[in-house]
C-alpha cells in the first residue's frame, strides 16, 4: 500500500470510528421520552463523544449549551488538522468551514445595511483567526472588506461592493450572490478531487433542496414569485426549471417533479401541509429527504474523500438535533412539537 492509500485508510477508519460515537436516533428518542432537564439529556448521551464533552462543561441554560455545541463542532474541525490527512480531505474540511464564513459575512451585511442586529456563528476562518468580534462591530462595508482581505477571503469583496445600500432587494440578491460564489468555489474544487463526482453530486443535491424549499414556501404561501433570485448549480433542477416551478401551484409542482428524484418529497410536503396547514412542513420534510439522499450516496463509501464530507454532515446534524432538544427542555416545549424536526442519523 502506498503512502496515499495508507493515509486514506487511517482517516477513513478514524472517521468511521467517530461516526460510531455520535448520538443515535434511539438516544434522541429516549431523551424526548424521559428527560425533563438538560442534565437528564446529557446523562442519556453521556457515552457519546459529544456527550462526554458536554458533561464536562458548566451548562445551566440553553445559551450555555448552544455556545458549547458550537465550540464542540469547532474542536472537531480543529482535531482533524492534527492528523497527517490526505490533502483532498483537508480541502473538503476547509471548504466546509468556509460556509460559516459566508454566513457570517451575510450576517454582517444585514447589520451594516439593514440595521438588523444578529449573532455571529463561532466557526470558520474569521473565527479561528480572531476577527469575529471585529466583524460583528463593523458598521461600514469598507471595514468588512478590510477584514476579509486580512483573512484571505477577498474572493467575496467585489460582490459585497456591488450591493446597493438603499435597495432592500439588492441586499437580499447580494446575499444570494455570495452563496452562489461560494458554491462555484466548492464545486470547482471538488472536480479536481478523488471521488470528486460524488462530492459534487452531494453538494448539488443540497442546492436543489434549498431551491425547492423556496419553491414550496412560495407556493404554499400563495405563489407568484416569477423571476425571484435562486441558487445556481443544482443537480437535477436547472435555474430555468426552478423559475418555472416558482409560478406553479403545489399540485402542478408535484406533477412537474414526477421524473426527478424529488417527486416523493413534493408529495410529502403537500400532504404534510394539508394535514396541519403549517409552512414548517416544508422544512420538516425537505431536511429529512436531503439527509436520506446524502446518506445513501456518501455513507457506504470507504477509502474515499467523501468520507470526510459525510463525517462533517453527520456532526453538523448531531449539533442541530441537540440544539433543538436542549431548546425544547429549556423552554418547556412538548416533545411532540419537535419530534418531527429531529432527523435520525
Amino acid at each position: 500500500m502506498n503512502l496515499i492509500s495508507a493515509r486514506y485508510a487511517f482517516m477513513s477508519a478514524y472517521l468511521k470510528g467517530e461516526e460510531s460515537r455520535t448520538v443515535t436516533s434511539e438516544q434522541i428518542d429516549e431523551v424526548l421520552q424521559r428527560s425533563s432537564t438538560m442534565q437528564d439529556a446529557l446523562e442519556i448521551i453521556g457515552d457519546t463523544d459529544i456527550g462526554e464533552y458536554l458533561l464536562d462543561q458548566p451548562i445551566k441554560t440553553f445559551d450555555d449549551a448552544d455556545e458549547q455545541l458550537w465550540i464542540y463542532l469547532d474542536k472537531c474541525l480543529g482535531r482533524l488538522e492534527g492528523f497527517d490527512i490526505p490533502p483532498d480531505m483537508l480541502r473538503v474540511a476547509s471548504l466546509y468551514a468556509e460556509k460559516y464564513d459566508v454566513l457570517n459575512i451575510r450576517i454582517a451585511l444585514r447589520v451594516i445595511l439593514k440595521k438588523m442586529p444578529s449573532s455571529m456563528i463561532p466557526l470558520g476562518k474569521l473565527h479561528s483567526e480572531g476577527y469575529l468580534h471585529e466583524m460583528s462591530a463593523a458598521r461600514e462595508r469598507d471595514e468588512l472588506s478590510s477584514i476579509l482581505a486580512t483573512c484571505n477571503l477577498g474572493y467575496y469583496i467585489q460582490t459585497i461592493e456591488e450591493i446597493s445600500e438603499k435597495d432592500t432587494q439588492s441586499v437580499s440578491e447580494g446575499e444570494l450572490a455570495l452563496q452562489n460564489l461560494y458554491h462555484q468555489k466548492v464545486l470547482a474544487a471538488f472536480r479536481g478531487m478523488e471521488d470528486g463526482h460524488l462530492l459534487e453530486k452531494a453538494f448539488k443535491i443540497g442546492i436543489d433542496m434549498a431551491n425547492l424549499q423556496t419553491v414550496f414556501r412560495i407556493s404554499l404561501g400563495g405563489g407568484g414569485a416569477a423571476g425571484a433570485p435562486v441558487l445556481s448549480g443544482g443537480s437535477m433542477l436547472s435555474e430555468a426549471t426552478i423559475q418555472e416551478l416558482l409560478t406553479l401551484k403545489m399540485a402542478e409542482i408535484t406533477g412537474r417533479l414526477e421524473n426527478t428524484g424529488y417527486h416523493v418529497l413534493a408529495q410529502e410536503v403537500s400532504k404534510g401541509y394539508e394535514k396541519g396547514t403549517e409552512i414548517t412542513a416544508v422544512d420538516k420534510v425537505t431536511e429529512k429527504h436531503r439527509f436520506r439522499m446524502l446518506k445513501d450516496l456518501l455513507s457506504p463509501r470507504i477509502l474515499s474523500t467523501s468520507n470526510m464530507l459525510w463525517y462533517l454532515l453527520l456532526k453538523e446534524l448531531e449539533v442541530r438535533n441537540l440544539r433543538l432538544t436542549f431548546k425544547m427542555l429549556a423552554d418547556g416545549i412538548p416533545p411532540s412539537d419537535i419530534k418531527d424536526l429531529v432527523i435520525a442519523a
